[in-house]
């Protein structure tokens, strides 16, 4: 297991993690020490379990709102895909398209006996 030494706030920790997931513990470090570093240069040194923990409750607040955006944004998802679903013809209209090949096989043969009395009506 190995042991990466990160930075937050300006101070050093010597933190284990899992085979590979260095890369993972550098970029949570960074995001920590992003919000650890507002934190300081807005109030000031602090104690560091008091600094973790704002810079913790800094990044779990911003969590949440990604969160709520997401659930909002899957709702509207759902809703245009319900309402493409119901715009879509029923697979139910087979008796529909039967009606319509039956009216035009219809008039099909109307316009046929149609020009054939035009065709005669010019022979004459």
């Amino acid at each position: 297991m190995p042991e990466v030494k990160i930075s937050i706030g300006g101070r050093e920790f010597d933190v284990a993690c899992q085979d590979g997931e260095e890369h993972f513990l550098h970029a949570a470090a960074k995001m920590l020490d992003n919000e650890a570093c507002g934190l300081v240069s807005n109030i000031g040194r602090m104690p560091e379990s008091r600094m973790l923990l704002m810079a913790g409750l800094m990044l779990a607040d911003k969590t949440a709102a990604l969160e709520d955006q997401l659930r909002a944004a899957k709702a509207r998802a759902e809703a245009v895909e319900a309402k493409l679903a119901s715009a879509q013809p029923d697979t139910d209209s087979g008796e529909e398209t039967a009606r319509a090949l039956s009216l035009l096989a219809e008039m099909a043969e109307r316009v046929e006996a149609l020009a054939a009395r035009v065709e005669t009506v010019d022979e004459d």
